[in-house]
């Protein structure tokens, strides 16, 4: 039998720990990730126990009688272990249907972990969500490149990164997160008329808790920061988290050359490297302009899928 406990603090290592030997968890479900933003969200994490053995956790938060997994998270379904098997996890649902209509949850909106995150096969929740009610939502679209096996980048991409060599761009890793910040704020100020999901405060934080995940890489030239990308890095996706330039970056091909040494250098043995996502208004529009951009160094799609699941 699977029995549903909520996550207390004094439970911050068995949780870490389990997302560590997991198949499909990352470093953003670790509580000192996920804690960060603690006061806007009411966490209302799960775990699950087989008897007294550790099945499987849930990154969640509630708010209006509505679960969400995560609402501070991309995406945070059930985290399980290479001993999670189908049945099991229909099981799981079963006990996790219950419990929530027992806390007066109505409603949950499930964000799977994309497959890209994988360690190995991890889909059985997709399969219970079907049997139970789930239904698609919303399907975010991400651009993603495979190591080895990249689509050709435009010509447009290739003359950016030789003008970029020819200007002699220093780039490097580390700098300064909050001149970094400032880039990206006026950048999408500018183009969206919205901020960054973090502050530079935030993000100093966050790549203080996690240094090997949460990497600055900026271009400058003259001593004059002109873009730079900062990169999550799980252990099968480096995922370009914020990636800005300034219009002189821009015209001297500062990305170009960041982007190039992050495929063929820093993050070459990673199995993915992911752009982000280029749907908005919850994926029912897309922004042609943003994915082409994308999709010139030669990545390709890969779906976010949002379920919602009514309870009652």
């Amino acid at each position: 039998m699977i029995s549903v406990v909520r996550y207390h603090p004094d439970q911050a290592s068995l949780w870490d720990q389990f997302v560590a030997r997991s198949k499909n968890g990352v470093f953003l479900f670790r509580r000192d990730y996920m804690d960060y933003h603690a006061n806007r969200f009411a966490d209302f994490s799960l775990l699950f126990f087989e008897g007294d053995k550790l099945a499987a956790v849930m990154p969640a938060s509630v708010r209006d009688g509505v679960l969400s997994s995560h609402g501070g998270l991309t995406f945070g379904g059930v985290v399980s272990d290479e001993r999670m098997r189908t049945p099991k996890m229909l099981e799981l649902f079963e006990a996790l249907r219950t419990y929530l209509r027992g806390q007066g949850v109505v409603r949950a909106v499930y964000k799977a972990v994309p497959h890209i995150y994988h360690r190995m096969p991890a889909e059985e929740d997709l399969y219970a969500l079907s049997r139970y009610g789930g239904k698609l939502i919303r399907r975010d679209i991400s651009s993603t490149i495979r190591a080895g096996r990249r689509a050709e980048p435009t010509k447009g991409r290739k003359w950016g990164l030789r003008k970029a060599r020819a200007n002699g761009l220093d780039v490097r890793e580390g700098g300064d997160f909050r001149a970094f910040m400032a880039i990206e704020e006026e950048h999408l100020r500018k183009k969206y008329g919205v901020r960054p999901t973090h502050t530079a405060e935030e993000l100093e934080l966050l790549a203080g808790r996690f240094p090997d995940n949460i990497r600055l890489f900026t271009a400058s030239r003259g001593g004059r920061l002109l873009g730079g990308v900062v990169v999550y890095r799980s252990e099968r996706v480096a995922h370009a988290q914020y990636i800005a330039a300034t219009d002189e970056g821009r015209e001297l091909g500062c990305l170009d050359v960041l982007v190039d040494r992050l495929l063929n250098e820093t993050y070459a043995d990673v199995h993915y490297f992911d752009f982000g996502i280029s749907t908005e208004d919850g994926g029912r529009r897309l922004n042609v302009g943003l994915i082409d951009n994308k999709e010139s160094y030669g990545a390709r799609a890969v779906c976010y899928d949002f379920y919602g699941w009514d309870l009652n």
